[in-house]
Protein backbone atom coordinates (compact mmCIF):
# COMPACT_ATOMS: atom_id res chain seq x y z
CA UNK A 1 0.00 0.00 0.00
CA UNK A 2 0.96 3.54 -0.84
CA UNK A 3 2.45 5.49 2.23
CA UNK A 4 0.54 8.31 1.92
CA UNK A 5 -2.73 6.17 1.12
CA UNK A 6 -2.00 4.60 4.17
CA UNK A 7 -1.74 8.22 6.00
CA UNK A 8 -5.08 9.30 4.57
CA UNK A 9 -6.86 5.77 5.97
CA UNK A 10 -5.56 6.10 9.30
CA UNK A 11 -6.54 9.88 9.29
CA UNK A 12 -10.26 9.03 8.24
CA UNK A 13 -10.08 6.44 11.44
CA UNK A 14 -9.54 9.00 13.20
CA UNK A 15 -12.19 11.25 11.91
CA UNK A 16 -14.77 8.07 12.14
CA UNK A 17 -13.82 8.06 15.79
CA UNK A 18 -14.61 11.11 16.56
CA UNK A 19 -18.29 11.23 18.13
CA UNK A 20 -18.42 15.07 17.57
CA UNK A 21 -17.83 13.95 13.72
CA UNK A 22 -20.64 11.24 14.32
CA UNK A 23 -22.75 13.71 15.47
CA UNK A 24 -22.61 15.95 12.70
CA UNK A 25 -22.38 13.75 10.05
CA UNK A 26 -25.51 12.20 11.60
CA UNK A 27 -27.33 15.59 11.35
CA UNK A 28 -26.49 16.67 7.57
CA UNK A 29 -27.25 13.04 6.09
CA UNK A 30 -30.43 13.97 5.12
CA UNK A 31 -29.54 17.39 3.26
CA UNK A 32 -26.97 20.13 3.62
CA UNK A 33 -28.02 23.26 5.41
CA UNK A 34 -24.84 25.32 4.21
CA UNK A 35 -23.41 28.82 5.43
CA UNK A 36 -22.40 29.78 2.46
CA UNK A 37 -20.45 28.30 -0.96
CA UNK A 38 -17.15 29.38 -1.49
CA UNK A 39 -15.19 29.35 -4.82
CA UNK A 40 -11.43 29.21 -3.76
CA UNK A 41 -8.41 28.09 -5.04
CA UNK A 42 -7.20 24.68 -5.61
CA UNK A 43 -4.16 24.88 -3.08
CA UNK A 44 -3.18 23.22 -0.73
CA UNK A 45 -2.10 25.09 1.72
CA UNK A 46 -6.31 27.14 1.70
CA UNK A 47 -8.04 24.32 3.42
CA UNK A 48 -11.30 26.24 2.92
CA UNK A 49 -13.18 24.51 5.55
CA UNK A 50 -10.20 24.96 8.15
CA UNK A 51 -9.35 28.58 7.66
CA UNK A 52 -12.89 29.60 8.33
CA UNK A 53 -13.43 27.51 10.74
CA UNK A 54 -16.46 25.58 9.63
CA UNK A 55 -17.22 22.01 9.66
CA UNK A 56 -19.27 19.14 7.91
CA UNK A 57 -22.31 20.90 5.97
CA UNK A 58 -21.10 23.99 7.04
CA UNK A 59 -19.87 25.18 3.34
CA UNK A 60 -20.41 23.84 0.02
CA UNK A 61 -16.91 24.73 -1.53
CA UNK A 62 -15.51 24.35 -4.84
CA UNK A 63 -12.10 24.54 -5.41
CA UNK A 64 -9.74 25.07 -8.82
CA UNK A 65 -6.26 26.41 -9.80
CA UNK A 66 -6.47 30.15 -9.45
CA UNK A 67 -9.86 30.20 -8.60
CA UNK A 68 -11.01 29.81 -11.74
CA UNK A 69 -14.70 29.68 -13.68
CA UNK A 70 -15.45 26.89 -16.18
CA UNK A 71 -19.10 25.20 -16.31
CA UNK A 72 -18.39 22.40 -13.59
CA UNK A 73 -17.78 25.67 -11.24
CA UNK A 74 -20.53 27.59 -12.49
CA UNK A 75 -22.57 24.55 -12.52
CA UNK A 76 -21.46 23.92 -8.67
CA UNK A 77 -22.33 27.29 -7.64
CA UNK A 78 -25.66 27.83 -9.46
CA UNK A 79 -26.62 24.30 -7.58
CA UNK A 80 -25.72 25.96 -4.41
CA UNK A 81 -27.48 29.00 -4.96
CA UNK A 82 -30.68 27.36 -6.61
CA UNK A 83 -31.29 24.42 -4.58
CA UNK A 84 -29.31 24.67 -1.36
CA UNK A 85 -30.70 28.48 -1.25
CA UNK A 86 -26.96 29.98 -0.58
CA UNK A 87 -27.37 33.58 0.36
CA UNK A 88 -23.67 33.80 0.24
CA UNK A 89 -20.68 33.14 -2.20
CA UNK A 90 -17.28 33.85 -1.67
CA UNK A 91 -14.84 34.18 -3.74
CA UNK A 92 -11.44 33.02 -1.97
CA UNK A 93 -8.01 34.24 -3.50
CA UNK A 94 -4.49 34.00 -1.65
CA UNK A 95 -1.00 35.03 -2.36
CA UNK A 96 1.64 33.03 -4.11
CA UNK A 97 -1.03 31.49 -5.83
CA UNK A 98 0.70 29.05 -8.51
CA UNK A 99 -1.74 29.48 -11.08
CA UNK A 100 -1.82 33.51 -11.11
CA UNK A 101 2.22 33.21 -11.39
CA UNK A 102 2.22 30.96 -14.55
CA UNK A 103 -0.83 33.62 -15.66
CA UNK A 104 1.45 36.94 -14.32
CA UNK A 105 4.42 34.79 -16.39
CA UNK A 106 2.39 34.49 -19.55
CA UNK A 107 1.05 38.12 -20.08
CA UNK A 108 4.28 39.68 -18.56
CA UNK A 109 7.20 37.62 -20.65
CA UNK A 110 5.23 35.37 -22.93
CA UNK A 111 5.93 32.27 -21.17
CA UNK A 112 3.74 29.56 -21.79
CA UNK A 113 3.36 26.63 -19.01
CA UNK A 114 2.58 23.04 -20.38
CA UNK A 115 -0.56 21.05 -21.12
CA UNK A 116 -3.65 21.78 -19.47
CA UNK A 117 -2.13 24.35 -17.32
CA UNK A 118 -1.71 26.45 -19.67
CA UNK A 119 -5.46 26.89 -19.90
CA UNK A 120 -5.75 27.68 -16.23
CA UNK A 121 -2.70 30.35 -17.38
CA UNK A 122 -5.17 31.76 -20.12
CA UNK A 123 -8.14 31.87 -18.18
CA UNK A 124 -6.42 33.75 -15.46
CA UNK A 125 -4.56 36.32 -18.23
CA UNK A 126 -7.20 38.39 -18.73
CA UNK A 127 -7.55 39.23 -14.71
CA UNK A 128 -3.96 39.92 -14.62
CA UNK A 129 -4.00 42.66 -18.23
CA UNK A 130 -7.05 44.29 -16.37
CA UNK A 131 -4.55 44.12 -13.23
CA UNK A 132 -1.93 46.07 -15.19
CA UNK A 133 -3.83 48.09 -16.60
CA UNK A 134 -5.47 49.49 -13.68
CA UNK A 135 -2.59 50.43 -11.95
CA UNK A 136 -1.61 46.90 -10.33
CA UNK A 137 2.04 45.89 -9.59
CA UNK A 138 2.66 43.06 -7.49
CA UNK A 139 1.54 40.05 -7.70
CA UNK A 140 -1.11 40.26 -4.31
CA UNK A 141 -2.30 43.15 -5.89
CA UNK A 142 -3.30 41.04 -8.79
CA UNK A 143 -4.59 37.82 -6.74
CA UNK A 144 -7.04 40.24 -5.08
CA UNK A 145 -7.99 42.16 -8.25
CA UNK A 146 -8.67 38.66 -9.80
CA UNK A 147 -10.98 37.63 -7.05
CA UNK A 148 -13.06 40.55 -7.61
CA UNK A 149 -12.80 40.15 -11.17
CA UNK A 150 -14.08 36.17 -10.53
CA UNK A 151 -17.20 37.64 -8.75
CA UNK A 152 -18.13 40.08 -11.47
CA UNK A 153 -18.04 36.89 -13.47
CA UNK A 154 -19.96 35.03 -11.52
CA UNK A 155 -22.68 38.23 -10.91
CA UNK A 156 -22.73 37.69 -15.06
CA UNK A 157 -21.84 34.22 -15.49
CA UNK A 158 -24.33 32.36 -13.20
CA UNK A 159 -27.42 31.19 -14.67
CA UNK A 160 -29.54 30.65 -11.73
CA UNK A 161 -31.73 34.24 -10.03
CA UNK A 162 -29.60 36.13 -7.26
CA UNK A 163 -31.42 37.78 -6.05
CA UNK A 164 -30.43 39.39 -2.39
CA UNK A 165 -27.43 36.97 -2.73
CA UNK A 166 -24.25 38.73 -1.43
CA UNK A 167 -20.78 37.82 -3.26
CA UNK A 168 -18.01 38.49 -1.45
CA UNK A 169 -14.15 38.61 -2.85
CA UNK A 170 -11.50 37.95 -0.40
CA UNK A 171 -7.53 37.29 -0.18
CA UNK A 172 -6.13 34.92 2.14
CA UNK A 173 -2.66 35.58 3.52
CA UNK A 174 -0.70 32.19 3.65
CA UNK A 175 2.17 34.00 6.52
CA UNK A 176 -0.72 35.09 9.09
CA UNK A 177 -3.90 33.12 8.11
CA UNK A 178 -6.11 36.29 8.15
CA UNK A 179 -8.71 36.53 5.41
CA UNK A 180 -9.67 39.90 4.30
CA UNK A 181 -12.40 41.48 1.97
CA UNK A 182 -11.35 42.92 -0.96
CA UNK A 183 -14.86 43.47 -2.49
CA UNK A 184 -18.41 43.24 -1.95
CA UNK A 185 -21.29 42.73 -4.63
CA UNK A 186 -25.48 42.47 -3.44
CA UNK A 187 -27.27 41.58 -5.95
CA UNK A 188 -30.56 43.86 -5.91
CA UNK A 189 -31.81 42.58 -9.23
CA UNK A 190 -35.62 41.39 -9.38
CA UNK A 191 -35.12 37.45 -9.08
Amino acid sequence: MHEIWKRLLDGNERWLADGRAATRRAETVGGQQLAAVVLGCSDSRVPVEIVFGQGVGDLFVVRTAGHTLDTAGLGSVEYAVGYLRATLIVVLGHDRCGAVAAAIRLVDDGIMPPGHIRGVAERIASSVRRAREEGAVTAGEIVARHAVYTAEQLRQRVAVPLHGVEIVAARYDLVDGTVAQVSRIVDRRPG
